[in-house]
């Protein structure tokens, strides 16, 4: 009985990351579709429209370094039920702007609260559930929700913008964001521990391989390893040029390549119709991969390496579309790679090196730092040099440049990181277990 349970809180847990994803990803995912829109009806420029998502996106770190001290206390109900609130404003509130300030405060303040409160909790939850070779697949099927609000949120948004304007999509999108995190808050468990439950994918019982008990980091021991700063800068290189993609490609087909709003929406909605399929399968495979290594750290580490490289790949399909709509295809296709790897494999490897029990706090620092770096410099780069180049060309090689230095850097990671009490010793330096 107490394995069912388990099994079905676990499930609830998926259930409920799978839903913060959606609602987390559903505002870039509409966003890139919107923003042309946003910009001709306000009369603003490309870079004046992308900023409001790179000041959202510098909300959402801040929000993002302290829903991971409230995770590792509380779990993650309180965290989605904030998340509910303020990402509806975010969307409504944005829907009733008048002035470029006012679109700042409304989007930038609400929803940067709102979706901050959902990648660490959503990841974290996750890995606080599933370890070792149990994790990337488990981690693959939450993080289906970021696709499927490709698909459904994108091709959503297009059809309300064929007949009404941009801030009926938001009216509409600020109540989808509602029901969907009241419904993760329901579904949302606390850490196993606190049901007296351990996490899947430990060795059994009285083997060899048989965990001992967790070295409680703290925050500050923690970012004095070069581990978890590696891993930021792994991901805020990959992060600055996954934004740039995500949040201008429309705008690339549409302005560069003449395709109308509804081919290049039709296009940008392949990714996610990919990554359904991508997202559990890539999963899959790195757990084999840390299977065949016989080591976690190792494992995710090399994943972390393909990923910013399959990354770069697509930059070069996504600049031949020109020559033909297949190398836009294959680009999306390959986008639809490096995401499914990427996020959850940084986790991964932060999380196989620092232990779950410390996870929260840590990766919630870590993503302040590359939340409010990678997305924002990402966004505004991306409209920026479309500004003062009159095309996209510049902006698509400045991304494939920074995956090539993620890579770079995922390949130099280290494989551990040594506490600062002697071995074998479980406690932290303040004397908590």
């Amino acid at each position: 009985m107490q394995e069912d349970n388990a099994k079905r809180m676990s499930y609830m847990v998926i259930g409920a990351a799978w839903l913060a994803v959606f609602c987390l990803f559903g505002y870039r995912a509409t966003f890139s579709v919107l923003l042309g829109p946003m910009a001709k009806g306000m009369g603003w420029s490309v870079a004046e429209t992308s900023l409001g998502y790179s000041l959202m996106m510098t909300i959402y770190a801040v929000t993002a370094f302290f829903s991971g001290m409230i995770i590792d206390k509380w779990g993650t109900k309180p965290v989605y039920f904030i998340a509910a609130v303020f990402g509806m404003l975010g969307f409504y509130l944005t829907s009733l702007v008048e002035s470029l300030y006012a679109y700042y405060a409304a989007y930038a303040i609400f929803a940067g609260i709102g979706t901050g409160m959902l990648w660490v909790s959503s990841t974290v939850s996750v890995r606080k559930w599933f370890v070792g070779k149990s994790y990337a697949k488990m981690w693959g099927l939450a993080f289906m929700g970021a696709p499927m609000a490709q698909v459904v949120l994108s091709l959503g948004v297009k059809k309300v913008l064929q007949t009404m304007d941009w801030r009926t999509a938001m009216f509409y999108l600020a109540f989808v964001t509602l029901g969907a995190l009241l419904v993760a808050s329901a579904l949302a468990k606390k850490n196993p521990e606190q049901y007296g439950l351990q996490p899947f994918g430990l060795p059994p019982a009285g083997t060899q391989a048989a965990p001992k008990p967790e070295y409680v980091w703290g925050v500050g021991e923690a970012f004095s390893k070069l581990a978890v700063w590696g891993a930021i800068f792994a991901f805020v290189t990959s992060m600055v040029a996954e934004f740039l993609i995500w949040t201008q490609v429309v705008m690339y087909w549409t302005k560069d390549l003449k395709m109308s709003l509804n081919e290049a929406t039709n296009l940008y909605v392949a990714i996610g119709i990919v990554g359904i399929f991508s997202m559990p399968i890539m999963g899959i495979v790195a757990d084999k991969v840390v299977g065949i290594l016989k080591n976690e750290v190792k494992g995710r580490k090399v994943m972390l390496v393909f990923a910013p490289i399959v990354g770069a790949v697509a930059c070069i399909s996504l600049l031949m579309t020109g020559v033909s709509v297949g190398y836009g295809l294959l680009a999306c296709v390959l986008f639809a790679v490096y995401w499914a790897i990427e996020p959850g494999g940084v986790v991964g490897y932060t999380g196989a090196v620092y232990g779950r029990v410390s996870l929260g706090k840590i990766w919630g620092l870590a993503t302040l730092i590359v939340m409010g770096i990678g997305p924002a410099l990402g966004s505004y780069l991306g409209g920026y040099l479309f500004d003062i180049s009159g095309n996209y060309s510049n902006s698509i090689n400045f991304a494939m440049g920074s995956f090539i230095l993620s890579a770079i850097v995922a390949a130099l990671l280290p494989l551990s990181a040594t506490p600062s009490v002697p071995a074998g010793d479980t406690f932290s330096k303040t004397g908590k277990m």
